[in-house]
């Protein structure tokens, strides 16, 4: 017989060193595409006290201040100042980009069909479900929106004693039939100036980004909540933790609610099926939930390099499945 069970997701700011590294792969893509549509992206990005590495392969025939789009990122981010412990403005700024292997080109631009071959061998899964009025699992939908929450209230000047890097991590509780009724722990972690109290940090974080954000109904007496749980957090983003492209790749998809195939999204133009793939099946398993279908639904589906068809589809609706 089936019984209640907890489930934990977390996710992590744009603050957080490797959410930074992401953002600055996908800026520099962003900005390449927009120029060249048929271009060639694999950026990676390293970020660390005082410096950011952009590495990688890419064949386009735009030219992008790269330097410049490193810069507005973290800026916006709010690593404006060495006070922060970063400072977008002065950090240095290496460049080492290549161009992709013409051994990988030539089956990539055009496949025996005339059409694009994926970029790389791999598998990708796409998930969906009803639990949340955006088809996704609950947990990770929660532990977004808390760090969402703390951009907004940092940014807007509500609390300006926060700073950029924060996590946050949600256990909800599932009944029987597997469906969330309530949460059992919050854990949320945020940098913040040296002189706030721990005591007002805690009142103002639980205030001002966990009560506006999680449904009233979900928590009770009994849910735990864990904030800066090891006190001070004044050291913070690429200062405290070398941050890297790629490294969220869970926090980035389903929060461990669903299978994940090992290929990180950020900086890849949409010919590297890590991405666009994982995307495509995502959209086809949100309708198939979204349509009363299934209440839950994964996908896999793989590729061969330079071969336009998957390899590969499978599709589970764990025994939700439906017939309108």
């Amino acid at each position: 017989m089936a019984s209640k069970s907890t489930f934990t997701s977390e996710s992590v700011s744009e603050g957080h060193p490797d959410k930074m590294a992401d953002q600055i792969s996908d800026a520099i893509l962003d900005a390449i595409i927009a120029e060249d549509a048929n271009a060639r992206v694999a950026c990676e990005t390293m970020v660390k006290t005082g410096m950011v590495v952009v590495a990688g392969e890419i064949t386009t025939d735009a030219w992008i201040d790269l330097e410049e789009r490193c810069r507005e990122v973290i800026l916006d981010i709010g690593y404006n100042s060495s006070d922060v412990g970063f400072d977008g403005a002065s950090c240095a700024i290496i460049n080492a980009i290549g161009k992709q292997s013409p051994d990988i080109a030539m089956g990539v631009n055009e496949a025996k069909d005339h059409e694009q071959g994926a970029g790389d061998q791999g598998l990708m899964f796409g998930y969906a479900t009803n639990e949340t009025d955006v088809l996704m699992p609950a947990p990770i939908t929660y532990s977004h929106l808390l760090v969402k929450k703390q951009a907004e209230v940092r940014k807007s000047g509500k609390l300006p004693f926060l700073r950029p890097d924060a996590k946050s991590q949600i256990s909800f509780t599932y009944d029987e039939e597997g469906t969330p009724i309530g949460i059992d722990t919050v854990v949320f972690s945020t940098q913040h100036d040296p002189d706030i109290s721990q005591d007002d940090l805690h009142t103002a974080v639980l205030e001002n980004i966990i009560q506006p954000v999680l449904p009233a109904n979900w928590l009770n007496a009994d849910t735990r909540y864990f904030i800066n749980p090891t006190g001070n957090f004044v050291i913070g983003g690429p200062v405290g933790d070398c941050g890297l492209t790629g490294r969220k790749i869970i926090v980035d998809t389903y929060g461990g609610m669903a299978r994940h195939g090992g290929g990180a999204f950020s900086g890849k133009d949409p010919s590297k099926v890590d991405r666009s793939a994982a995307y495509a099946v995502r959209y086809v398993a949100k309708n198939i939930v979204a349509a009363g279908l299934a209440s839950k639904c994964e996908i896999q589906v793989s590729y061969a390099i330079g071969i336009a068809e998957p390899t590969s589809i499978s599709i589970d609706t764990f025994g939700t499945g439906k017939i309108p």
